[in-house]
């Protein structure tokens, strides 16, 4: 049998990245905002293009 886990060690664990996912390069997330921001705009300027032809 396992022997109970302390509260404290139960925090380390809790805060440490799974051994698969610490192999991976993950983006910083202000790659992510940048990105979602400009398919947002792209995607509206595609959907309202006639509204905003008409307004020049």
């Amino acid at each position: 049998m396992r022997p109970l886990q302390s509260m404290e060690e139960k925090e380390k664990n809790l805060n440490k990245t799974p051994s698969k996912m610490a192999r991976l390069a993950w983006p910083k997330s202000k790659y992510g905002v940048y990105a979602a921001i400009i398919i947002i705009v792209i995607i509206n300027v595609l959907y309202y293009k006639d509204q905003l032809l008409s307004l020049i």
